[in-house]
């Protein structure tokens, strides 16, 4: 009777787990298609629809070393405070100004859109929380 209790505990755990990642990359998946708007809405006029940037002045979103070697926080950082001085992208310089998100788009619209940008073009992943964002941004 133990050992059928404890089959029967491991299972729920398994159902259990299974349920909350599934609700994860469900949460994600959302989380995509909600940025992918702000991004079509608001970033895609200098980066591009297909992330590639604008010659020598929009760096590229696609692809980007740039978002795969800097951390979380400072990716962020550029997008809810802007971002302006030298950077290098794939090996290619530039060095403008990126304005930030504008004040009408919310905390979940910044970590939307940066989720969505992890997760397209051949990016490395990963997710945003709000979380995050009000921590970069202090509240």
């Amino acid at each position: 009777m133990k050992t059928f209790l404890k089959s029967l505990l491991c299972f729920g755990v398994v159902i259990a787990f299974g349920n909350t990642a599934s609700a994860v990359a469900q949460d994600k998946a959302a989380q995509i298609a909600k940025g992918e708007k702000v991004y079509k809405a608001y970033c895609q006029t200098c980066h591009q629809a297909n992330g590639q940037g604008l010659s020598t002045v929009y760096p590229p979103l696609a692809g980007s070393d740039y978002i795969k070697s800097k951390p979380k926080k400072e990716i962020i950082k550029s997008v809810v405070n802007g971002l302006k001085g030298e950077i290098t992208v794939n090996g290619k310089k530039f060095n403008g100004v990126m304005v930030a998100l504008p004040k009408n788009y919310t905390d979940e619209d910044a970590a939307n859109v940066i989720t969505y940008v992890y997760n397209t073009w051949g990016n490395p992943g990963g997710a945003v929380t709000v979380a995050e964002v009000k921590a970069v941004r202090g509240k």
